[in-house]
């Protein structure tokens, strides 16, 4: 008898149940690859409006992809956050991170943090 090995059964990718939070991953993820660059990340203010950003990395000017989001919705007028998603092979947020998001939208904002592949990891708020 021969014994057969299995492949491990993966499971689909997690994703938000929100569809516009699903749309705050997949504008993070596209930033990150189609920049080359380490994170990609996207933000939702109040109205709607989305912001998406890569890592910034000048000797001047060294920004997160998610600090870089949040200025740009800062630029663009934004009051307040409704949620934010960066893409990165990070376990968990950055404080840095955490802070830029909680300075515009305030300690309930969520944070959704996913790996490189798009799987959603966690959750937090940005208090």
């Amino acid at each position: 008898m021969i014994a057969r090995m299995t492949e491990p059964q993966t499971q689909p990718p997690a994703a938000p149940e929100n569809p516009e939070d699903r749309k705050l991953l997949t504008l993070a993820r596209s930033a990150r690859a189609r920049n080359g660059v380490p994170e990609g990340a996207a933000v939702r203010d109040e109205t709607g409006r989305t912001y998406v950003a890569g890592t910034v990395d000048l000797p001047s000017l060294p920004l997160t992809a998610l600090q870089t989001a949040v200025a740009m919705a800062v630029a663009s007028g934004a009051k307040s956050l409704e949620a934010a998603a960066v893409v990165t092979a990070a376990e968990a947020p950055a404080d840095a991170d955490r802070a830029a998001v909680r300075d515009l939208g305030g300690p309930d904002t969520p944070l959704l943090l996913a790996g490189p592949d798009g799987t959603l990891r966690l959750t937090v708020t940005a208090g």
